[in-house]
């Protein structure tokens, strides 16, 4: 195809061998449609860059055909495994994703908004956990929307991610089963739905072993590295030391290892360190991390697909989608030393 041309549904339909209906079928009703056939039709679609059209189909229907995917951070190591899920799904359907990266910046947010005012997305997915402020007086209502990674605070919108209370306790559990007591919760957060729920995790996993208030320590943080690394400052500082650090994330986690490392303790010897999330750092870390896994694509895909059903005018038949979390078990947890038991 060349490069100025924009490809057609007649590009596709002649590359696939398929008629232009079987083409329209394929992408809009992709269940009414053979396996073999719908194969045929989206590597058609792949080769003519098709889908890439979507916006100009959505101006000649008068209606959109894109989602516009909202993120506060881009850079985040969750984030383009979840997009790829998003992606392939919308694809499959007939849509095309817009990204509006926020930056954290809640006017960046609003700005967004100007496509669903404009009829330029009929859809939103949200990574932020928030509704961009505002949003009121930008847009009468908002689109069918779905949150995404982190559950929306007070939005009242359907929501899909990991089972972050299930990952916790599972984190927790190896740690009690080592032998360790004393157990650090890093990065509680009263705005953050994910790592409340992680802490709910944590502390249900004591409540399970017996162990008691008077061993648990938890600091609040922001999920950064750099938040991990002042933890273990504060600790040293406070003289209260636990003998394992559970983390909101890997990013804290890796903060805190780089924190031990930098007052010359070993890991795991000296204290055990577990993560959450298992981005591709945590592998590659002296030690490796251990970590909870989410299963980022396959909440991509599962979003998508719920939004989806919402476009359709479908009433779906859950408003939260938790999807199973895995223990990784990596080189950074052992048994407590009996120094510091």
């Amino acid at each position: 195809m060349s490069n100025s041309t924009p490809a057609t549904i007649e590009d596709v339909a002649r590359i696939a061998n398929v008629s232009i209906a079987t083409v329209s079928r394929a992408i809009h009703m992709p269940e009414k449609v053979a396996n073999s056939t719908r194969l045929k039709v989206n590597q058609a679609i792949a080769i003519t860059g098709y889908t890439t059209n979507a916006m100009a189909r959505s101006l000649r229907l008068g209606r959109s055909n894109m989602i516009l995917v909202v993120a506060p951070d881009i850079g985040d190591p969750n984030f383009s495994n979840i997009l790829i899920g998003l992606e392939n799904e919308a694809r499959s359907h007939g849509y095309g994703v817009l990204i509006g990266h926020t930056q954290n910046d809640a006017q960046r947010g609003l700005e967004y908004l100007k496509f669903l005012n404009s009829n330029q997305a009929a859809g939103l997915i949200l990574f932020t956990g928030i509704l961009p402020f505002g949003h009121q007086t930008m847009t009468a209502r908002l689109p069918p929307s779905v949150g995404v990674f982190e559950p929306v605070f007070n939005g009242g919108i359907p929501y899909v991610g990991v089972d972050d209370i299930a990952g916790a306790r599972k984190a927790v559990d190896l740690l009690i089963a080592e032998g360790h007591r004393k157990i650090a919760f890093i990065g509680d957060s009263r705005t953050r739905l994910a790592y409340s729920r992680r802490r709910m995790g944590y502390d249900a996993g004591l409540d399970a072993a017996d162990i008691g208030t008077d061993l648990r320590i938890v600091f609040e943080g922001d999920g950064t590295i750099e938040s991990g690394r002042l933890a273990v400052e504060q600790l040293f500082m406070r003289d209260t030391l636990p003998t394992a650090f559970m983390c909101v994330n890997d990013q804290t986690a890796i903060g805190v290892m780089i924190g031990l490392k930098a007052r010359g303790y070993d890991i795991p010897r000296d204290f055990s360190v577990t993560g959450f999330d298992d981005v591709p750092q945590a592998v590659f870390m002296s030690p490796a991390l251990t970590t909870i896994r989410q299963p980022r694509t396959a909440i991509g895909k599962h979003a998508m697909s719920l939004l989806i059903e919402l476009l359709s005018d479908g009433q779906p038949a859950e408003t939260e989608i938790l999807l199973r979390p895995d223990l990784v078990v990596r080189n950074s947890v052992s048994a407590p030393s009996r120094a510091r038991r």
